[in-house]
C-alpha cells in the first residue's frame, strides 16, 4: 500500500526545498561539480560509442581525456590570448569608432548631428561607457580568473570531477534507478527519458552548432581581414543557442566594424554580409536539423526566462543549471497537461449526467 498523495507531496516538497537551499548557500562551492557534471553528460555519448567499438569504459575515458587535453592546450596557446587581446582592443577603440560615426553623420547629415545635439552627446556617452564599463568588466573577469583559487578550480578540480563522473556514469544512472519509488518508477523513467532527449537535443546539439558556427564565423572573418573577427565570431557563436540572435548581433557588429575598416571597398563589406548569410543557411538547413532536430521542446522565450530567473536567484551556477531545469519543467508541464486533459477536471461530468 503506497503512501497517501498528501504525504508524498509533503516529502518530495521537503526534498526540493533542501536542494534549493543547498544551491542557494553552496552555489560557489558546487560550481566545479556542476561544470564537471555538465562536461561528463556532454561526453557520455562519445564514451558509449567508443564502448560499442570495443573499448572498455576506462579506455574510452582515457581516449577522451587525452583528446580533450590536446584541444585545451592548443586553445590556451593559440586562441585564448588572441581573443583576450582583440576584446581589450575593441573595448579601447569603441570611443574612436563612435567618433568616426559622428564624423560620418556630420559630413552627410549635418542637420541631424549639431555640436550640442542630443544624438552627438548620446554617441559620446555610449562610446565612453563601453570603454569604461567594458574595461572594468574585463579587468574584473581576468583578475578573478587568474587568481590561484580559480585556476585550481577551473583547471584541476573540474577535469578531475568530469573524468570520474564520465568513468562511473552508467553505474550512477543504474544506482539512481534502483532508488526510485517502485510505484512511480515507470512514470519517472518515462519523464527522465523525455528530459534526457530534450537535453541531448538542445545542450549537445546546440552546443555543437554553436562551436561549429563560432569557428566558421571567426575563421572566415579573419580571412577577409576584419580587425576583430575572432571576437565577433566568438560572440556570434555563443549567442547562436537563441535562434536568430547570434546571427543578428554578430552580423550587425561585423558589418558595422567592416563599414569603418573597409569604407569605400564595398566588396569586403559585401563579403562580411555573405559570410553571415552562408552561416544562417548552413544553420537552418544543415546543422540544426541534423544535430538538434525539429522539436526540442524548449521555446526561446522560455529559455531566456529560465536563464534570467535562475541567474538572478543563484548566480552563475543558476545559469548553468537553468537549461536542464527548464527542460525538466517543460517535460513536467507537458505531462501535467496530459493528465489534466484526461481528468474529470477537464471533461467534467456531462457524459455521466447524460447517462
Amino acid at each position: 500500500m503506497s503512501l497517501p498523495v498528501r504525504d508524498q507531496l509533503r516529502y518530495w516538497g521537503i526534498v526540493l526545498a533542501v536542494c534549493a537551499l543547498i544551491l542557494w548557500f553552496l552555489g560557489n562551492v558546487l560550481l566545479p561539480f556542476v561544470l564537471g557534471g555538465a562536461i561528463a553528460y556532454f561526453l557520455d555519448p562519445v564514451a558509449d560509442r567508443l564502448q560499442r567499438a570495443g573499448c572498455s569504459r576506462a579506455l574510452a575515458t582515457g581516449i577522451i581525456t587525452i583528446a580533450a587535453t590536446v584541444i585545451f592546450v592548443v586553445m590556451a596557446l593559440l586562441v585564448v590570448p588572441t581573443l583576450i587581446s582583440q576584446a581589450v582592443d575593441l573595448i579601447n577603440i569603441a570611443p574612436q569608432l563612435f567618433q568616426e560615426l559622428q564624423t560620418f553623420l556630420t559630413e552627410r547629415f549635418p542637420s541631424l548631428i549639431e555640436p550640442d545635439s542630443t544624438l552627438r552627446l548620446s554617441l559620446n556617452t555610449v562610446g565612453e561607457t563601453i570603454r569604461s564599463k567594458g574595461g572594468e568588466l574585463l579587468n574584473t573577469v581576468l583578475s578573478s580568473a587568474l587568481s590561484i583559487v580559480n585556476i585550481a578550480v577551473l583547471f584541476v578540480v573540474v577535469p578531475v570531477v568530469a573524468i570520474y563522473l564520465l568513468l562511473d556514469w552508467d553505474h550512477m544512472i543504474a544506482t539512481l534507478d534502483g532508488l526510485l519509488p517502485r510505484d512511480h518508477a515507470p512514470v519517472i523513467r518515462r519523464l527522465a527519458s523525455e528530459v534526457d532527449k530534450t537535453l541531448s537535443s538542445f545542450v549537445r546539439g546546440m552546443g555543437t552548432v554553436c562551436l561549429i558556427l563560432g569557428t566558421y564565423y571567426a575563421v572566415a572573418l579573419m580571412l577577409v581581414g576584419l580587425q576583430f573577427g575572432l571576437v565577433v565570431g566568438f560572440i556570434a557563436g555563443i549567442l547562436t543557442f537563441i535562434p536568430y540572435v547570434g546571427a543578428i548581433v554578430g552580423g550587425l557588429l561585423a558589418i558595422g566594424l567592416a563599414l569603418f575598416q573597409f569604407w569605400g571597398e564595398w566588396w569586403w563589406i559585401a563579403a562580411v554580409a555573405v559570410i553571415f548569410q552562408l552561416g544562417q543557411f548552413a544553420e537552418g538547413n544543415l546543422l540544426t536539423p541534423r544535430l538538434v532536430g525539429k522539436s526540442i521542446g524548449l521555446h526561446p522565450v522560455w529559455l531566456i526566462l529560465a536563464l534570467s530567473v535562475f541567474g538572478s536567484l543563484f548566480g552563475f551556477v543558476g545559469m548553468l543549471v537553468a537549461v536542464p531545469v527548464a527542460a525538466a519543467l517543460g517535460v513536467f508541464a507537458r505531462f501535467a497537461m496530459e493528465q489534466y486533459r484526461s481528468s474529470l477536471l477537464y471533461w467534467g461530468t456531462t457524459d455521466q449526467d447524460a447517462e
